[in-house]
């Protein structure tokens, strides 16, 4: 019987690997997914919506303090034009209470009133219609100077906001000391300016304070959520770089190289059997959903690992203890079955001559994390595990980056005449946890 050409062994089939599939860091494509609309618990918006809701209640109450005096006053404007004052200022002031409620054309409607309110304050003294040009008492637009100046915070780019809370309470004391607002004396006059400008200092002060702290975590946590995006992409790329690699080497590369050499009958049956596992696994890599997350019973995956080793004609002495109860998901079921055919295909290969008495086990057993621990052991001739050349893939994509990136870790105990034991333990435990 010679030996199979590589044609006869591996026929060419199309195989496409499933997109995207990374195993357990399906949990890292979906944080990568929701990065793209984090949910940010402090964000500039809405530091923006919660300062121009206070001060929209601020507005309404001294709108509502003021209301009475505005009413005392209007008798003493000109015909149409105290009207004309009194539906400006408090329709503006009425149009940015209620752009706070809806959230639309906030800014807008703030500066709209800033400027109305000014532009009053300017306008005030030509307004005035008493017979001797003399207010009794202060305007009623001193109320509202407080409300103008967080108005302009809220609008105004932050230079223009401190422009803004200086010229208006200056531009109401020099109103309060002139006959129209009232005839005040100067010092009284520039004590209520100086007050303005001392509310509106802080009022800005505070919004600015807001803005800065806000915008500052909106970047840390923007540039946090493109790091961790780059590192989820970096770690599925070589999620996927080991699987790619693992298939080829365990099914392809293996197959191909066994039909090659095979230069006996049993070496070919051998070949010919690799080739046919080579096929189902390339079929079930294109088939197998990514991310499989669903619970596959630990008995199964001994039966799998059985039914591998059966295919071949040395003896493999199997010892498992009773773990019915456990459950592995899905990918890391594979990944153990996958690494554990690998090391049983290994030791076949490489622990003895055909014909030399190498005694090989398999032990699956659970281990005290409700895990499992699978080791495969022969007798052979044994190797040095730091000799290995890296560009042999066998033991250290087939077997252990497979493993680690289902969650576990792989232990290689060999030494020239002293056999080798390949322990497998799913999931990663402390030292010591695998004895």
């Amino acid at each position: 019987m010679g030996a199979p050409s590589p044609a006869e062994v591996l026929p060419v089939r199309s195989f496409r690997l499933s997109p995207g599939r990374v195993g357990p860091d399906q949990l890292g494509a979906d944080l990568l997914n929701e990065s793209k609309q984090p949910r940010k618990p402090i964000s500039r918006a809405q530091i923006e919506r919660v300062v121009s809701r206070a001060v929209g209640g601020v507005g309404l109450i001294f709108a509502l303090q003021t209301y009475p005096a505005m009413l005392h006053q209007l008798d003493s404007l000109k015909p149409g034009l105290g009207i004309a004052l009194t539906v400006a200022i408090y329709g503006g002031l009425g149009l940015a209470i209620i752009a706070t409620l809806v959230k639309r054309f906030i800014r807008v409607t703030s500066g709209v009133f800033a400027v109305l309110y000014l532009v009053a304050l300017v306008a005030w003294p030509a307004m005035l219609n008493t017979p001797d040009g003399v207010l009794d008492g202060k305007s009623w637009l001193w109320y509202l100077c407080t409300v103008a100046t967080a108005c302009a915070a809220v609008s105004f780019p932050l230079w223009w906001a401190m422009v803004y809370t200086l010229l208006a309470p200056i531009a109401y004391g020099v109103v309060r000391v002139l006959p129209a607002g009232g005839g005040a004396e100067p010092m009284l006059g520039a004590l209520d300016a100086f007050y303005a400008i001392l509310l509106g200092q802080v009022v800005l002060i505070i919004i600015t304070m807001l803005r800065q702290a806000t915008a500052a975590v909106d970047t840390a946590q923007t540039n946090a959520l493109t790091t961790y995006s780059a590192a989820v992409r970096q770690h599925a790329t070589e999620v996927e770089r080991v699987q790619v690699d693992s298939i080829v080497h365990d099914s392809v590369l293996a197959a191909l190289l066994s039909a090659a050499a095979a230069g006996t009958p049993k070496a070919a049956e051998l070949a010919a059997t690799m080739a046919q596992e080579a096929i189902v696994r390339l079929n079930e890599a294109g088939s197998i959903p990514a991310a499989d997350d669903n619970m596959v019973p630990f008995s199964e995956l001994k039966d799998r690992i059985r039914t591998i080793a059966n295919r071949f004609d040395e003896p493999i002495e199997f010892i498992d203890c009773d773990a019915e109860d456990l459950s592995l998901p899905a990918y890391a079921s594979e990944a153990l079955y996958a690494a554990s055919a690998q090391a049983i295909v290994n030791s076949i290969q490489h622990a003895g001559a055909p014909g030399d008495p190498v005694t090989r086990s398999v032990r699956m057993n659970s281990n005290l994390l409700g895990g499992c621990i699978i080791e495969i052991a022969d007798s052979g001739v044994g190797f040095d595990p730091a000799a290995v050349p890296s560009e042999r893939l066998g033991l250290r994509i087939s077997i252990r980056e497979r493993v680690a990136t289902a969650g576990g870790v792989v232990q290689v105990r060999s030494g020239p005449g002293r056999g080798t034991s390949i322990l497998i333990e799913w999931p990663l435990g402390e030292p010591g946890d695998a004895a």
